[in-house]
């Protein structure tokens, strides 16, 4: 694959793809890109500011090489919930047996360990159950105070150091932010990464406010990993640019048999606003405040959903969309339509996030001046591309004027001929403005 080469993915999911110690040089970043991943994801968990600067640094390296827009996904640790140590690593538990949590710094044993979580005791009740070790080990409470908890072992027999610590159904009263997090989200935001995940969401109000940090810098995604956040999904949705459905995290607060249809539900919900979703992890194993949408609203919802429908009709090859916000790409993204979207954009953030949605090709363009000039030149990058070939028909919305969110009010049928290449090849070809050398057929469709 060389630069002059367009790169096309003959698939309309997107993959995101996590960067570790044996995945980070610039090689092995470049051997997944063109293994098909879309988005590199930068787990904070894990990793120094030093390191996820280089792999950053690699990938905008690779970005201009190949000149196509790549998506980075800052992953943000979120509050960890653990045990203290045990003096001798781990402990024999028995079904039915108390065992008690507490404050104190000392090393467990088989009666007690530490938990250093004053927050946890706080919101605790009897009956209440911990689950630790990702499930593995299920403790109830019969007692409990603002320092310890008196347990019963429910389920479960081995316990060593350090393992997690789950509450199901229990609001804790914790942001999702702690230290550690706002210095890494303030580093990422630096280094101009496009899609910021945030973990531990139990409520609106905490992409509330992670959004207010965030401050437009970079897009927003909201993991949803604890059931909570599930009674609350439309408002999360709403205040999110994009959601993660973590099953893993899900299936140990709640039983695996409902992450299924949980899962269902947080996709259908994402489509019907028209933002992207993540199913990570495991898989193997307007209208708020107003009765009626504004005429904007309403006009680009019914061109979107056009789009796919003459699209289908006329067996177009593609669908291409011109933005600059990202929303009009989003709705055709929305409607799934069964061709792909070439998404034209003059903005470098909009082209990289946007990386992250279905079915779409996203393509760094130079500004257009009007609508003739958009379907000249959608119909040049769209044959560079690959995405159609002579005498294939586009089916091409954008709003006019320019520039202006929540106006895509026109839709336009044209017909790709092959053009006569300049002497700078696909990649010229692919990124001029203008060209007088191809002057396509062109159709209303009457809308």
């Amino acid at each position: 694959m060389t630069a002059t080469t367009p790169i096309r993915r003959f698939r309309q999911t997107k993959i995101v793809a996590t960067l570790g110690p044996s995945s980070s040089s610039p090689e092995m970043i470049r051997a997944l890109f063109e293994a098909g991943v879309d988005v590199f994801r930068l787990n904070f968990s894990h990793g120094s500011h030093d390191d996820h600067g280089a792999r950053v640094r690699a990938i905008r390296a690779l970005e201009r090489e190949l000149e196509r827009p790549i998506a980075i996904m800052a992953d943000l640790q979120g509050p960890k919930l653990r045990l203290g140590r045990f003096a001798d690593g781990s402990v024999e538990l028995t079904v039915g047996q108390p065992f008690r949590l507490d404050l104190s710094t000392e090393p467990g044993d088989a009666t007690r360990v530490g938990m250093p979580h004053p927050e946890i005791f706080a919101a605790l009740r009897p009956g209440t159950d911990l689950l630790l070790d990702d499930g593995k080990v299920r403790l109830r409470i019969v007692a409990c105070s603002p320092e310890h908890a008196d347990t019963t072992v429910v389920t479960g027999t081995k316990l060593s150091d350090r393992k997690g610590v789950n509450v199901p159904d229990v609001l804790l009263p914790l942001s999702p932010l702690t230290a550690k997090d706002r210095a890494d989200l303030a580093f990422a935001l630096d280094q101009e990464v496009d899609w910021v995940a945030l973990s531990f969401v139990q409520r609106p109000e905490d992409v509330a406010e992670a959004r207010k940090l965030i401050a437009g810098r970079a897009a927003l995604m909201s993991k949803l990993e604890k059931p909570l956040a599930i009674q609350h999904l439309e408002r999360i949705v709403e205040l999110s640019d994009g959601v993660m459905v973590a099953r893993g995290d899900l299936g140990v607060e709640m039983p695996p048999e409902d992450v299924p249809s949980i899962q269902k539900r947080i996709i259908r919900e994402a489509r019907k606003a028209g933002k992207p979703v993540i199913v990570a992890t495991q898989m193997l194993e307007s209208m708020i405040g107003a009765p009626a949408p504004t005429r904007a609203e309403a006009s680009d919802v019914a061109i979107t959903a056009a789009a796919r429908q003459v699209a289908h009709t006329i067996h177009a090859a593609a669908i291409v969309t011109y933005t600059t916000s990202g929303s009009t790409t989003l709705r055709a993204a929305r409607e799934r339509p069964e061709v792909p979207i070439l998404c034209l954009t003059a903005t470098v953030a909009a082209s990289r996030r946007l990386v992250l949605a279905y079915g779409v090709h996203s393509v760094l363009t130079e500004d257009i001046q009007n609508f003739s000039d958009m379907v000249h030149k959608a119909t040049r990058i769209a044959y560079a591309h690959g995405l159609a070939e002579d005498g294939q028909r586009l089916v091409i919305t954008a709003g006019v004027p320019f520039g202006m969110p929540g106006s895509t009010n026109i839709l336009r049928i044209a017909w790709v001929e092959r053009p006569v290449l300049p002497a700078g090849g696909y990649t010229q070809y692919a990124q001029e403005s203008r060209s007088d050398q191809l002057t396509p057929v062109m159709a209303d469709a009457g809308v």
